[in-house]
């Protein structure tokens, strides 16, 4: 009776979250049980045995607020809004949530990635030029720019569904509006288009901050590494889909009054179909999430935790705190990879046509393969990360992609150049550099975020990688047009190699409060 009534304590013990206590083992002898053959069994490894198989993780509505967890245990790193759904340290159990997430993420990305093959070709069939693609290209961008941050604040105040239902739906009208461009005849209606895609598209905060709030801090460059992967096919895997509308409908033209099915239509009737797919699935599968404050969340910092914190407070010549730096510092480097990246979605078919004699539908599938190459990169993060910090792959990514822009720099600007050169430059780009090397910075800025609300933080980042899409490729525009590539190529590997430098000369402060 006096065994059976301690292991009862100590059981309380744990799911008060309590110090495991184990009494002497003389004491454990003096209450030792006969076992049936009549010899005295070892009745503490049976208590040791309990104490292994009891869950290693717990809720937070069930930590007691008198014995606080540690503020280095990754297992309290999720918000309270998500402690129903949850989590093991290793995994999400809301696999259905996930799952539509991505496919949010996915189409946001197919909006661009389907129409690259045929964008250019359509902004020369309604009379534009290369400037006129560089706005074209910068519209979707400036759409996400207008409500990356509202729509980030939105999934904090009124939840993942409502947010995601509302870009979704304005998404499905830029698509329709895009299928009218041609009917339009004006580059403008087209730019306008590609605006409702961007703002349809604007979610990447909302998104980033569902998957940071349901892992753990140790593996959350792993989990944004997967929804990296997904977004990433959505834009470079794609295009495979876009080559294909434009070589099975190259001489086709079907009118139906309004809708027209040709190789410039079908891209956007087809993300149609998806979106509204999509928008299906967010109504009838999604469970709503939002964050909710509670007192028992209110922990007591650990000495690391305080130390770190009052290292980040610091103010800097600057005028803002380290911490304020640092974000702004991961804000750079977003705008650093996303902007150079920008530049060749822009350029990429008429440098492929006009310097290597490379037709779209070619250079629309070298796109493809080398994303697809690419999301293998991403789906690797996990081992990468575990033999390189983030700093690390940052720069590296960095590095691989100044390097495959300066081989551009020895073409022969009068188009005789070898294919290979431009499939060697697009895999350094795409299937390496860029992958890694983003993926890397996200992860960077939502752990040194840390437990801070996620969503807005997360759309403003979303925003100064949609400002970099948005500048980046009206300038190279106007660069290409006026001082030839080879100055663009320049410039976009003298952008990258300063980001480069900026990071291993700050790599100790942003580790220090990444942890």
């Amino acid at each position: 009776t006096t065994y059976r009534t301690f292991c009862n304590v100590i059981t309380s013990t744990r799911q008060h979250s309590y110090p495991r206590q184990y009494p002497p083992r003389e004491a454990l002898e003096m209450q030792q049980p006969l076992s049936s053959d009549g010899i005295i069994r070892d009745s503490s490894k049976q208590v040791d045995e309990e104490n292994r198989n009891a869950t290693d993780y717990r809720k937070m509505e069930n930590v007691d607020p008198n014995y606080p967890l540690d503020d280095n245990d990754d297992n309290m790193s999720m918000a309270a809004s998500i402690a129903s759904s949850v989590m093991t340290a290793d995994g999400i159990q809301d696999t259905t949530g996930f799952a539509i997430v991505c496919l949010v993420i996915l189409i946001g990305d197919m909006s661009r990635g389907v129409m690259f093959p045929s964008l250019w070709l359509l902004v020369e069939a309604l009379g534009g030029t290369g400037v006129t693609q560089g706005y074209t290209v910068a519209a979707f961008s400036f759409g996400r720019i207008l409500v990356s941050p509202m729509f980030g604040t939105w999934s904090v105040t009124h939840g993942y569904t409502q947010t995601l239902l509302i870009s979704c739906s304005i998404l499905l009208v830029g698509t329709l509006f895009y299928a009218q461009a041609q009917n339009v005849g004006r580059p403008e209606f087209l730019i306008f288009a590609q605006t409702l895609l961007g703002i349809g598209s604007g979610t990447l905060g909302v998104t980033r901050a569902f998957v940071a709030e349901v892992t753990a801090t140790r593996n959350r460059t792993t989990y944004m590494a997967w929804i990296t992967a997904v977004q990433y096919a959505g834009f470079t895997v794609t295009p495979f889909v876009g080559a294909f509308f434009n070589r099975i409908l190259q001489n086709t033209d079907i009118k139906f009054g309004l809708i027209r099915i040709n190789m410039y239509t079908a891209p956007a009737y087809f993300m149609s179909i998806i979106v509204g797919l999509t928008l299906y699935m967010l109504s009838k599968h999604f469970q709503d999430r939002t964050r909710s404050q509670n007192p028992k969340d209110i922990k007591k910092k650990s000495a690391k935790r305080a130390a770190i914190d009052d290292h980040a407070n610091q103010m800097t010549l600057v005028g803002l705190s380290i911490y304020d730096c640092c974000i702004v510092g991961c804000m750079m480097l977003n705008v650093s990879t996303k902007g150079s990246i920008g530049c060749f979605e822009t350029l990429g078919i008429s440098i492929a046509e006009s310097q290597f004699g490379i037709s779209s539908t070619i250079a629309g599938t070298i796109v493809g393969a080398c994303g697809t190459v690419g999301v293998i990169s991403l789906l690797s993060m996990g081992k990468l990360s575990q033999f390189f910090s983030d700093i690390q792959l940052i720069s590296g990514g960095m590095i691989v992609m100044a390097i495959g822009i300066l081989s551009l720099t020895a073409i022969e600007e009068d188009g005789n150049n070898p294919s290979w050169r431009y499939l060697l430059s697009i895999f350094m780009i795409y299937s390496i550099g860029y992958p890694i090397g983003h993926t890397a910075v996200i992860g960077l800025f939502s752990k040194i975020v840390g437990r801070r609300p996620q969503g807005t933080l997360l759309g403003w980042f979303a925003s100064a990688g949609s400002l970099a899409r948005l500048v980046f490729p009206v300038v190279s525009g106007y660069v290409e047009h006026y001082l030839g590539l080879l100055a663009l190529f320049y410039i976009l590997t003298g952008v990258l190699s300063v980001s480069t430098v900026v990071t291993l000369y700050n790599q100790k402060t942003l580790s220090m409060l990444s942890q």
